[in-house]
């Protein structure tokens, strides 16, 4: 429930670990589902949970149902499933109905996904339908227009500099964040790794680019300036 709640995942502002423990103890919630049938009147019942703090953390639980399909799949909290790995499998299967569907050897099939990683992936959606059923009545977006929006994605990534391949992105970038850049990669078919391994194919390299840089070099990876980078974009 904790994970679940958290600004990695459905991103619930004033549900904190102390709240959830609350709704647990009273048995107004007994999964994640439980929390989108909560009500003003209930919550305002918690210790230091006044009317309008209630009214904020409903609007706030409402607002989750907007979350992207990894950031739920990451916040159910399957085992060995981080953010890497549920990103991984929703930009392969794009949505959570078709990977709930999928074999143990199509999830095995997608690239850094191992067996452990697929078995519990799929055991976890073979014993937790009910789970899901109750996500997607509560109304959720992603399980109804996840695959649509990763379908532009896939779109994108398809036949260009980026898919397929692995990046690592050290120092300052003057034109955006390390962030948006990984994400312009990832959304392009690529993946974002914070290592530089031999499984690398190339390093984008801004100002003040340090250690990375330099094992860029000892293993003689491609490294792509700033410059090389937005022409690649």
């Amino acid at each position: 429930m904790r994970i679940i709640a958290s600004r990695d995942a459905l991103q619930i502002e004033g549900l904190g670990p102390a709240t959830i423990d609350q709704l647990v103890d009273k048995e107004l919630v007994r999964d994640v589902a439980d929390l989108y049938t909560l009500e003003v009147e209930k919550l305002s019942t918690l210790d230091r949970m006044g009317v309008p703090s209630a009214r904020n953390l409903v609007h706030q639980i409402e607002k989750s149902k907007e979350v992207p399909a990894e950031k739920l799949l990451f916040g159910l909290g399957i085992f060995h499933v981080g953010e890497n790995v549920a990103e991984l499998l929703i930009e392969r299967f794009l949505s959570l109905d078709a990977l709930g569907t999928a074999t143990l050897e199509e999830i095995e099939s997608v690239r850094g996904i191992g067996p452990q990683i697929a078995e519990s992936v799929f055991n976890f959606f073979s014993h937790n339908q009910p789970l899901l059923d109750k996500l997607r009545a509560a109304g959720l977006h992603c399980f109804t227009v996840a695959a649509e929006s990763n379908l532009r994605k896939a779109s994108l990534a398809a036949d260009n500099f980026f898919s397929g391949k692995t990046f690592v992105v050290t120092g300052s970038l003057e034109g955006m964040t390390r962030g948006e850049a990984s994400n312009e990669i990832k959304n392009r078919g690529g993946r974002v790794t914070s290592s530089v391994t031999s499984k690398t194919d190339y390093v984008i390299a801004g100002e003040g680019a340090g250690s990375k840089y330099t094992k860029a070099e000892e293993l003689e990876i491609p490294i792509l300036t700033e410059t090389d980078f937005f022409e690649k974009l």
